[in-house]
């Protein structure tokens, strides 16, 4: 049974409804009555592409952020995309004043600042990796050319998983430069990194700087010899304070911050709020022009030794403003951080070239 979202839908006509309750205010100059055309401030849209679990608590953080004037949520379930935004819209009271619309359709994400790509195929248990990905990549061509369409000068940004060849696949199917896709690669990583550390120093986890870059995935890689605590260098304390702070110590932490989604996976189904506030100040950065530096995917030839010819979206600290990556941080590696990078890199680009793009 259809419900009704708005007086409109019930049969009262909308026009200028407010002149009823609101008198402009007299200031000193003739009344002059301006079009609904007249110019006004830019409003900022975000788009968020599936409505599941993680989309949700994307746009619910976005929405709570005050990040965006009008989010559009798109889904392949109707029932589902219009449950979402009543749910939304039905705390209007308590939120900032956002516009909420949804759709099946990639024509209601038009005109949009930044479009989060959410939607991906679930891995059938038995399917091979390639398999998934060539599945994603069908359901990428169906998804992104339309959005590079309806808004052709908007900044993409893939959570999708595997969030870094998915990256790359949306890059191509698109058309936009580089700089405007970008992946949520191991922002979350770092996160999870710098939350770990945090934990064992006792201090807040705003205070460390902890890098995970690579590919957002089991063979990312944790750069430990940059690591830092309130400005200071932080390793070489921690292995003078803690004998057990060796080779095997540094990969079993490593090993623990790649396995933190798999954990949450087994205890309550899924990840949803931390992915959902990794994203949030992705978009902040983003769309309020922010220039800090995350660690996110982006197209890596050329860094750190990977090869110019390939062409490998992975996870390096990234200058992100309103006009997408305005450029990538020259990390100082040691050559066995930089050795890992590149085999992240290799796997990742075979993964690439195998998909035929």
């Amino acid at each position: 049974m259809h419900k009704t979202s708005s007086l409109s839908e019930l049969g009262f006509d909308a026009g200028d409804a407010s002149s009823g309750f609101f008198r402009a205010v007299a200031d000193g100059c003739p009344i002059t009555h301006t079009s609904s055309s007249a110019p006004h401030r830019r409003l900022t849209k975000v788009s968020v592409i599936g409505a599941g679990n993680v989309g949700m608590a994307i746009a619910q953080t976005i929405l709570t952020q005050n990040l965006a004037d009008e989010i559009a949520l798109v889904d392949a379930l109707p029932d589902k995309f219009r449950g979402e935004a009543l749910d939304l819209q039905h705390a209007a009271a308590f939120l900032p004043r956002v516009r909420i619309v949804s759709g099946t359709d990639a024509a209601v994400t038009k005109n949009s600042d930044l479009v989060v790509v959410t939607a991906g195929a679930r891995q059938i248990p038995g399917e091979t990796r390639l398999n998934l990905l060539q599945r994603n990549v069908a359901l990428y061509r169906k998804i992104v050319p339309p959005v590079a369409e309806h808004s052709p000068d908007a900044l993409l940004l893939v959570v999708s998983n595997p969030v870094d060849v998915l990256t790359y696949v949306a890059w191509k199917l698109s058309g936009f430069p580089a700089s405007r896709v970008i992946g949520s690669g191991t922002n979350l990583d770092s996160s999870r990194f710098r939350f770990l550390v945090a934990e064992h120093l006792d201090v807040s986890a705003q205070d460390v700087q902890a890098y995970m870059v690579g590919e957002h995935g089991d063979s990312s890689v944790a750069i430990w010899s940059s690591i830092s605590v309130g400005g200071m260098p932080a390793l070489k304390s921690l292995r003078d304070s803690h004998r057990s702070f060796d080779e095997a110590a540094l990969e079993g932490i490593r090993r623990a911050v790649v396995g933190g989604a798999y954990e949450v996976i087994g205890l309550k189904g899924y990840t949803s709020w931390a992915i959902g506030y990794s994203v949030a100040s992705l978009a902040t950065s983003l769309l309020r022009d922010q220039r800090r530096v995350h660690p996110v995917s982006v197209l890596a030839a050329g860094f750190h030794g990977i090869s110019d010819g390939h062409e490998v979206f992975l996870s390096l600290p990234a200058r992100l403003g309103r006009a997408g990556v305005l450029g990538v941080a020259e990390m100082d590696l040691t050559e066995a951080e930089a050795a890992q990078l590149r085999r992240s890199a290799k796997t990742l680009w075979e993964n690439c070239q195998l998909l035929g793009l």
